[in-house]
């Protein structure tokens, strides 16, 4: 069949095409080919688009330290009678938030899995029970922390945390100023490692609220003085408890 003039001047130019690009080079994919976007979809839109970029760990190592959520909102809600759990995303994540702020030395990490103050105002039957918290519960923490800091350092690794359980008991209302009950413990312990060795230190006394254990006092239940204190420190475990208090 016999092509017209215009046909003839497409065919000649896309031949011309041809052997430049075959000059000098390995040959490309055939046309019906398209060639892999970084996403590997080969899709027009894709091979456009910029490869999606992926976390390494570097980035994640490099990334500022931050405390868990414990129970967000929770100290707002009613008490309940449930017995509180170490097996639970909350208590694990209290107990990361209280290590990381005993080596930092920086008590704000521990303030998720701290006695909520909207649970504090719920449960103290006394005039003032905003300024009690904030003056002595949290003041007196702080000081605790930084202390227990002194002691452990930034190198530590955190083991275990061990709580005596069969010690726990329901504090009824009327006891220790208070109108409303809950679940204590006293003595639990925090048993860490330091340059291979096995040491620790206990946490005074953890109460509960709404099934959730939280710190409430770290060094010590009551001071005569105002500073820092480490409960029981220890070379190895340590022991739990003893029993008693509210």
């Amino acid at each position: 069949m016999r092509l017209s003039r215009q046909s003839a001047l497409v065919a000649a130019v896309s031949l011309a095409a041809g052997v430049l690009a075959g000059c000098g080079g390995s040959p490309g994919p055939p046309p019906s080919a398209a060639p892999s976007s970084a996403a590997g979809t080969g899709s027009p839109s894709a091979k456009s688009a910029p490869p999606t970029a992926s976390v390494t760990p570097r980035a994640t190592a490099s990334a500022p330290p931050s405390a868990r959520p414990v129970a967000p909102g929770a100290g707002a809600l009613p008490q309940t009678r449930a017995f509180p759990s170490t097996r639970t995303a909350a208590f694990d994540n209290a107990m990361a938030d209280l290590w990381l702020a005993v080596t930092t030395g920086n008590p704000r990490f521990a303030r998720p899995g701290f006695f909520p103050l909207a649970a504090y105002k719920q449960v103290k039957a006394i005039p003032y029970p905003v300024p009690d918290w904030q003056d002595r519960l949290w003041s007196d923490f702080v000081l605790d922390v930084r202390a227990a800091h002194r002691l452990v350092g930034s190198g530590a690794r955190l083991d275990r945390v061990v709580v005596p359980e069969k010690y726990a008991a329901w504090v009824y209302p009327g006891a220790c100023a208070n109108k409303i009950g809950y679940w204590h413990v006293p003595g639990a312990r925090v048993v860490y490692r330091v340059h291979g060795q096995e040491r620790s230190f206990g946490i005074a006394s953890l109460i509960s609220w709404r099934g959730v254990w939280y710190v409430v006092h770290l060094g010590a239940v009551q001071r005569t003085v105002v500073t820092g204190i480490v409960y029981q420190p220890a070379a190895g475990p340590g022991v739990p408890g003893p029993p008693g208090g509210c």
